[in-house]
């Protein structure tokens, strides 16, 4: 009798000035209890010792190695360089940001939903999001399911239900796809692991364990702490509205979402009036909706930002509960 070969998982870590963090992100992959692994950290022009920490690790197992970036790059170029380095072998491609870590059972768990079903092309996973006693993060498919086809939840997430994509460190993708073009994140969207999942998902499954198998730490450094202060994700919402609406919705459907996201953009625009967020806000505003077909029209936000300002006046304590009931919307609709 023949043995079944074993299904193989490229780990890959792009690694910027990771020194502090490091050595518990390699230890978490070293920890798994799936050993079929090999592990490749891309060092992009480290100024501290993650080089170091890195050769240290990959002369001590055979299975971590290191590439060394020969320039610095921007942060989707570095992490699709690292995509790029996945073994000819591996079935699987397992992000892990160098800030984060996985748990033991985290490439079992998703090894072995995405092995029991071939159509599923990315396994998302609860996670642990900021510090190791927050509560769970990003929205989950009702239990006890785990496989949906990829149009259904793309679709939800486009008619404004909850994000269940995570972030790099919280998804396994087949490595098929990621072969399948050499950049496998577009290099110009703050958020294109979510666009990826767009893209893959019109033809593949998608699967979810429930269970917390990974851990992010937030910096206020990083490229998340650097989209809340500009609030990427309503441009970004509003690209994915517009790029694979007609792929997703109903023309409909579409021209409805896109109405109303643009509706709630320009209530959070005329509420940061008060805020006087600065000129690099409102250009990057600007700049995206340009990128969009649509200009920053001024005397909405002007109107936006009185509308809010009566209400509050008026009304405050009906302004406060529907912050509040918003609020948990809001932020499970977060990345």
């Amino acid at each position: 009798m023949t043995s079944q070969p074993v299904a193989r998982v490229s780990v890959v870590t792009p690694a910027y000035n990771g020194e502090p963090y490091l050595r518990d992100c390699i230890e978490s992959v070293l920890a798994q209890t799936y050993p079929h692994w090999d592990y490749t950290i891309v060092n992009n022009c480290s100024t501290d010792g993650t080089l170091a920490i890195a050769r240290e690790y990959a002369a001590r197992d055979p299975r971590i190695r290191v590439h060394n970036n020969d320039t610095f790059v921007r942060v989707m170029q570095s992490h699709n360089i690292a995509l790029r380095q996945i073994s000819p072998a591996s079935t699987y491609c397992k992000p892990l940001m160098a800030d984060d870590w996985l748990f033991p059972e985290c490439l079992e768990k998703m090894v072995g939903l995405a092995e029991k079903h071939p159509s599923v092309a990315i396994v998302g996973a609860y996670g642990l999001y900021g510090l190791p006693d927050a509560p769970v993060a990003w929205a989950g498919l009702p239990y006890p399911s785990t496989v949906v086809p990829g149009r259904d939840v793309c679709r939800l997430r486009l008619l404004g239900g909850p994000y269940v994509f995570g972030t790099p460190t919280s998804v396994l993708y087949r490595a098929d796809i990621v072969r399948s073009r050499h950049a496998f994140y577009n290099e110009s969207n703050f958020h294109a692991d979510s666009e990826v999942c767009f893209e893959f998902l019109a033809k593949h499954d998608f699967g979810f364990v429930h269970q917390v198998l990974t851990f992010r730490r937030m910096q206020a450094t990083s490229l998340t702490t650097l989209s809340r202060s500009l609030n990427t994700y309503l441009p970004g919402l509003l690209y994915e509205l517009v790029k694979y609406g007609s792929i997703y919705l109903s023309d409909a459907e579409q021209r409805d979402r896109i109405r109303g996201h643009l509706q709630d953009y320009y209530e959070y625009l005329g509420k940061q009036v008060y805020l006087r967020p600065g000129r690099k806000f409102w250009r990057f505003h600007a700049e995206k909706l340009a990128e969009l077909g649509y200009r920053l029209n001024p005397v909405r936000v002007a109107t936006a930002a009185v509308a809010y300002a009566v209400d509050l006046v008026l009304n405050p304590k009906a302004t406060a509960e529907r912050a509040a009931r918003r609020l948990p919307r809001i932020l499970a609709g977060l990345p």
